[in-house]
């Protein structure tokens, strides 16, 4: 005869510690496997084996455990494999990936470029998410979730912390979806907070950045490159701008006549719409990428392309760039900070109109109401005269040519 386990109650269940399976009577047991803690039915049918989970410790409750064992038995007696059965009265149910892939291109809708949908795709990918997107949306449990970033928690932190944020994401769909039931196992706040190791705070700071006043041998540098990445960051610095913004600019923003770019408000970061005054030099380079268009008057044709045909340049391409250039000790986004240097200790234009500049908000509410311009014509002074300042004495240029496929770097 089987031996028979006795049925441990709710006291001595928590009293468990040791990594392992253990019995709790009638088929039901605990799995511990490091700070993760689960349910499992074993049972035999056709002479086999079998494992049935039914959830983890925090979701599910020991008498909600039995409740669900004594369901599978019902069903065994009925003639019928718990686990097949289950399978078959859920079977549009899907899977963790299907229903990740589904929900970013729902949400890539309002995302506001390129960037945030390669992220959403590439963390919740097989890149980080392999071990769970095979699984079925309903049955992701904590252990699944701490699978996932535990490897990274500790060496990647920012993107471990968005990875969580975007799983906790899909699985509240899911639920609002009617495919889950029960609390979400990537809750960070009394949940997760409680099983993962406290991170070490990351010093947070500007952008490295290049000395303004070694700008200009860096644009001698850049025009002497036949590369449309050049002309972008070149561009970039020209208008104090972020390479997401240069990246995701298309011939609709550019006005040519009033030598304005406006920058929709779903690009920016602060989620207004931001002028942008352009320089002769800016017009310049403009005018020198408009000849590899190769049809004219598409107004929703990025301004600066990629390689492949209807793409902007790739969110590597300045990276790159600066590494064939052998550049190092800065990043583009740091030509802000550079900008903003020149404009303090340089130049005697009012905070304000730097800042203004930048797409930053300045004062507060009540001070922003009444400044309700942007001053333009004031800001096309101090990016004239940054124009000016950063302009080679005497440069080396390089005029692009056109050509059927568009260079990178």
């Amino acid at each position: 005869m089987p031996k028979v386990v006795a049925k441990l109650n709710d006291r001595q269940v928590k009293a468990i510690k040791a990594d392992g399976l253990h019995a709790c009577g009638e088929g039901l047991y605990l799995q511990i496997k490091g700070s993760a803690r689960g349910w499992i039915f074993r049972y035999q049918t056709a002479g086999k084996r079998r494992d049935m989970g039914l959830g983890s410790t925090s979701e599910v409750g020991l008498k909600d455990a039995r409740d669900a064992v004594e369901g599978a038995k019902r069903t065994i007696r009925a003639g019928l494999d718990p686990v097949d059965a289950r399978r078959a009265e859920r079977p549009t149910i899907p899977t963790f990936g299907k229903f990740a892939d589904d929900l970013v291109e729902t949400l890539e809708k309002g995302f506001r470029n390129d960037k945030h949908r390669y992220q959403w795709k590439q963390t919740l990918g097989d890149a980080y998410c392999a071990a769970i997107r095979g699984k079925l949306v309903s049955d992701i449990t904590t252990a699944d979730v701490l699978e996932v970033l535990k490897p990274i928690w500790q060496t990647k932190q920012e993107t471990a912390s968005r990875l969580r944020g975007r799983i906790e994401k899909v699985l509240d769909a899911a639920k609002a979806s009617g495919f889950r039931s029960g609390e979400n196992p990537a809750t960070w706040r009394g949940h997760l907070a409680n099983l993962l190791p406290k991170r070490q705070k990351l010093a947070r700071g500007h952008q490295p950045a290049l000395p303004y006043d070694g700008v200009p041998a860096l644009v001698i540098r850049l025009r002497a490159r036949d590369a449309v990445a050049a002309r972008a960051l070149e561009f970039l610095i020209l208008t104090a701008t972020r390479a997401g913004e240069v990246f995701g600019a298309t011939w609709g923003e550019i006005d040519t006549t009033a030598k304005v770019w406006t920058i929709p408000a779903n690009r920016m970061k602060a989620g207004k719409e931001h002028r942008v005054p352009l320089t002769a030099r800016a017009l310049a380079i403009l005018a020198e990428i408009a000849a590899l268009r190769t049809k004219d008057g598409d107004t929703t044709a990025f301004v600066f392309p990629g390689g492949r045909a209807g793409r902007p340049l790739s969110n590597m391409a300045f990276k790159q760039l600066l590494v064939r250039m052998e550049e190092t000790g800065f990043v583009p986004h740091g030509f802000r900070s550079s900008f903003r240097d020149w404009c303090g200790e340089c130049t005697p234009f009012p905070r304000e109109v730097a800042e203004a500049a930048l797409a930053h908000m300045v004062g507060d509410e009540v001070e922003r109401a009444y400044r309700r311009g942007d001053a333009l014509e004031k800001r096309r002074k101090l990016m004239d005269a940054w124009a000016g300042f950063v302009e080679p004495k005497a440069a080396n240029v390089v005029t692009l040519k056109p050509r059927k496929k568009s260079p990178v770097a």
